[in-house]
């Protein structure tokens, strides 16, 4: 097979009209050639730190919709499947993703469950860590999300940081915030990485420290324009990232669509190439090609190095895309979940009032982080309620592992004027969560993702949308396209409610994340992030 292109080469930072010969998978030859050649080869775009199920699709259906964008690798971490079934879930993924012949490099979750202040579906210990990188061939330590006990100096965090490094492994980190004495500290324990980074003050102070930084643009969090920059002087230790891509997202683009905007912004093509298509290759050891002789041929043809509009992606000598068009099968797989609580009634999220006002969590849209405010509860009958004039919705958490009291709190910014939205997508440990403006409704679409053993819901009165996910509560058995258009459409329906998130389930998932500061709810109730433990609602005057 031959391959007429101009060859980008990152490295030596030249453009060569050649012939790309493939044999048995790999490059076997690059002879520079005379022949037109309209298309640009460069290296296949890499996602450098992403939780394929946030994309609320299996591996195999990722990839189908990812290479359409040139992505021919990512660095995954099935921590999400981890929390909710454990090693097995992580095999489940692994099995999965096989299917296909898109490079998947997961890593072994580090933190599962994430914390002690919430219910999970199962444990990651470390001697199931062990196995994962022996027996299942894992790549990396994912994110090590508990710096309190890194920094803290606990026994069993540390125990798993040295089996990674006794085994060669790279660490990677989760440190939002995390700055001056402690960051360093928490660098030095072997913490490799962090995407979490939200100014470039923060991102500048760990690179100084030796970390490699990730520039993440998901569909919740977005830390591309305060992070880009920083490629001009660091070209060498930032990646790009997504963290959670949701699926109409995936649809429009990947890293292509970050390569785009950092070359718009004039930074060098090649110190943008490096960045999306190289380092991960270098820092995780990935057998990706790099467009060498010699190496697997995994590259993308692009139109010019201005938009990155992708003509073909090529894995392994295979075209896997075409013209916008994938062509990967679609591939059915049998479901695996855990989901073990009964139907809620409509007084179990009643919340009784008591003295004093009451704390709120206050939601920021492309953000992952919070903020603590305090305001005089409504009441009405004896019970605190929403107050959608103010708006201050009602949020909970259902336990979904065993029947449990639902914990209730309040959050302000989702802007539903009716009903209530709820999801089994709640990171980390992904029980439901919901936000409505009644608890009619909000019993109503938690027991419709009960029913459905996973999903995510929106209600109004009589009228509801659904989109299941029957794959450990977080993952389609669908088609990506069908998927997303789903998505769209709930997506839709929560907005004419009133949401006024640019993505009101991605940012509802993230309100049951504890390891971002600062205020949040697990099914144990409301969580300081800043202290670190919980929190009760009410606070005295």
């Amino acid at each position: 097979m031959q391959v007429n292109a101009q060859v980008v080469n990152i490295l030596t930072r030249t453009i060569t009209p050649a012939k790309i010969h493939i044999k048995n998978g790999k490059i076997e030859k690059i002879m520079p050639t005379e022949e037109p050649c309209p298309y640009f080869a460069i290296g296949g775009f890499i996602d450098a730190h992403v939780h394929v199920e946030s994309s609320m699709l299996v591996p195999a259906e990722f990839a189908r919709l990812a290479v359409v964008h040139g992505t021919v690798a990512t660095i995954s971490d099935p921590h999400e499947i981890g929390n909710v079934l454990g090693i097995e879930g992580v095999r489940f993924m692994l099995r999965n993703a096989a299917q296909v012949p898109f490079k998947f490099c997961f890593g072994a979750p580090s933190c599962v469950p994430a914390t002690a202040f919430e219910t999970a579906g199962a444990v990651i210990t470390l001697a199931d860590l062990e196995s994962l990188f022996i027996e299942d061939g894992l790549t990396y330590l994912a994110e090590m999300m508990n710096y309190p006990a890194v920094l803290a100096k606990d026994t069993e965090v540390l125990a798993k940081i040295a089996l990674a490094k006794k085994l060669g492994k790279q660490i990677d980190g989760h440190a939002p915030t995390l700055r001056g004495e402690d960051a360093r500290r928490y660098i030095e324990a072997g913490m490799s990485t962090d995407h979490e980074c939200l100014s470039e003050p923060e991102a500048r102070e760990k690179l100084i420290y030796g970390m490699k930084i990730m520039i993440r643009e998901g569909s919740a969090a977005k830390n591309f324009e305060a992070l880009v920059d920083l490629i001009r002087e660091y070209p060498d230790e930032m990646m790009f990232c997504t963290d959670d891509k949701h699926p109409h997202d995936l649809i429009e683009g990947h890293i292509n669509h970050l390569a785009k905007r950092a070359v718009a912004k004039g930074i060098d093509v090649f110190d943008v190439l490096k960045v999306a298509c190289l380092n991960p290759i270098l820092h995780y050891g990935l057998a990706v090609g790099r467009l060498r002789e010699g190496d697997w041929a995994d590259f993308v043809l692009v139109k010019d190095l201005v938009n990155f509009d992708v003509f073909q992606t090529y894995i392994n000598g295979e075209i896997v895309a075409e013209n916008g068009q994938s062509l990967l099968p679609f591939l059915p797989c049998e479901p695996v979940n855990y989901f073990h609580t009964s139907l809620k009634s409509r007084q179990d999220f009643e919340l009784p009032v008591q003295a004093g006002k009451i704390k709120v969590i206050e939601a920021l849209d492309g953000q992952l982080v919070t903020n603590p405010l305090v305001f005089e509860p409504k009441i009405e009958n004896g019970l605190v309620v929403a107050d959608t004039d103010r708006d201050i919705l009602k949020i909970v958490v259902v336990n979904r592992y065993q029947n449990a009291p639902p914990a209730i709190a309040f959050v302000k910014n989702f802007g539903l004027k009716h009903g209530a939205i709820a999801s089994s997508v709640a990171h980390d440990s992904h029980n439901i969560i919901a936000v409505g403006t009644n608890d009619t409704d909000l019993c109503q679409a938690i027991n419709l993702v009960i029913e459905a053993q996973g999903g995510l819901t929106a209600v109004k009165g009589g009228e509801q949308k659904l989109l299941p996910l029957p794959v450990a509560g977080l993952m389609s058995l669908e088609n990506g396209y069908q998927v997303a258009k789903l998505y769209v459409e709930i997506d839709a329906f929560a907005k004419r409610l009133g949401a006024t998130l640019a993505d009101p389930f991605m940012t509802l998932s993230f309100m049951a994340l504890l390891v971002i500061p600062s205020l949040k709810i697990s099914d144990l109730g409301l969580f300081d992030g800043e202290k670190f433990n919980l929190t009760e609602i009410w606070v005295n005057d």
